[in-house]
């Protein structure tokens, strides 16, 4: 393992809102970019590429990725960026739409590289201080926990926070998100990530090439994928498929590298779609360590995980499982190859 590197493990924060929409259901999407680009420069990261359909707008982040749905925001940033400093700038921008804040979620990983980060991502404690301190009063229902593994290495931890009426709405929700963290990707397959020495192509067309090379295209054929390549290495996507999102990140680098695939679904969605799903973002990468938060209000989505990530060579190690407000039942389980590389 480095000493030191880029920090490829997300932190990712999701508000959801409420209120009066007089314009046509557009509510968060009328923030408009340059008071984005206020709350991107306060996390210390900017835009390298978007697009957007009927549902939500998507951005592909100097590290990683935002989407701005009428009612709710996902941000998710790797590297030494300061996450949390966008909570209080995007609940400002909402507060003007007439929107308010009435859930928060925060997770991630365990960091590779954790005396690198800034306050206040020093550790999970500051984190969830400096949250709650500049959360709204009516968000009353709270919990931070730090979800164990046997290897301390891949924690996941969770802070949620919700107000009277919606610390239970998940009840009512079908919604799935799956966050899956890989690490200690193949040699071969994380050589695709690189740019070529002389290679002059654009963000945009080596992302492109890159999305194809490696079968990321694959994984839903029927999103369209807005994607990024960095200098000289490293590659960020957004899929878009209706009104649901994906999302990969990958740094490359042999020592940490790192790849991250977000994607949602909905508990009444066929099994073997989940499955096959998981299965082929795994495969693009094939790691040696796996791990997958699901956060659902179905205490058996998670057993679709197992089926996925098994028959790829990879034991299930950990197994941990917490309700939440808001955000329902998180699931947290851990993958390592049955056979460790030499």
């Amino acid at each position: 393992m480095a000493v030191s590197g880029f920090e490829g493990f997300e932190k990712r924060l999701e508000l959801q809102f409420f209120g009066d929409d007089p314009l046509e259901n557009m509510g968060l999407r009328l923030i408009d970019f340059e008071s984005l680009e206020q709350v991107l420069h306060a996390v210390n990261c900017t835009v390298v590429s978007a697009v957007g359909n009927h549902f939500f707008d998507a951005y592909v982040l100097s590290e990683s990725s935002l989407f701005v749905y009428p009612n709710k925001i996902i941000i998710k940033t790797c590297g030494t960026t300061q996450l949390l400093k966008s909570v209080r700038p995007l609940i400002h921008f909402a507060d003007k739409l007439n929107l308010t804040l009435c859930e928060c979620r925060y997770t991630r990983g365990s960091f590779i590289f954790p005396k690198s980060q800034p306050f206040p991502h020093t550790n999970f404690k500051e984190e969830v201080i400096y949250i709650e301190e500049n959360l709204p009063n009516n968000l009353v229902y709270r919990k931070a926990a730090v979800m164990p593994s046997k290897n301390p290495s891949y924690s996941w931890h969770v802070f949620t926070a919700a107000d009277q009426n919606h610390h239970r709405r998940r009840s009512l929700n079908s919604d799935v998100t799956f966050e899956v963290c890989m690490t200690e990707l193949d040699r071969h397959l994380a050589r695709r990530f690189f740019k070529k020495t002389g290679d002059c192509k654009t963000g945009d067309l080596a992302g492109k090439e890159m999305t194809e090379l490696t079968g990321i295209d694959d994984i839903n054929p029927s999103a369209f994928i807005c994607d990024f390549a960095f200098d000289p290495c490293g590659y960020s996507m957004n899929g878009i498929d209706g009104d649901r999102y994906s999302t990969i990140h990958v740094t490359p680098e042999d020592g940490y590298s790192y790849a991250s695939f977000e994607c949602v679904g909905s508990v009444y969605d066929d099994d073997v779609d989940i499955v096959e799903t998981l299965k082929k973002a795994v495969q693009v990468f094939k790691p040696a360590t796996v791990s997958i938060s699901t956060t659902s209000n179905s205490r058996e989505v998670w057993t679709k995980v197992a089926r996925a990530i098994e028959p790829l060579g990879l034991k299930c190690r950990t197994f941990a499982m917490d309700e939440f407000p808001a955000a329902g039942s998180v699931v947290f389980q851990t993958f390592t190859a049955a056979t460790r590389r030499k």
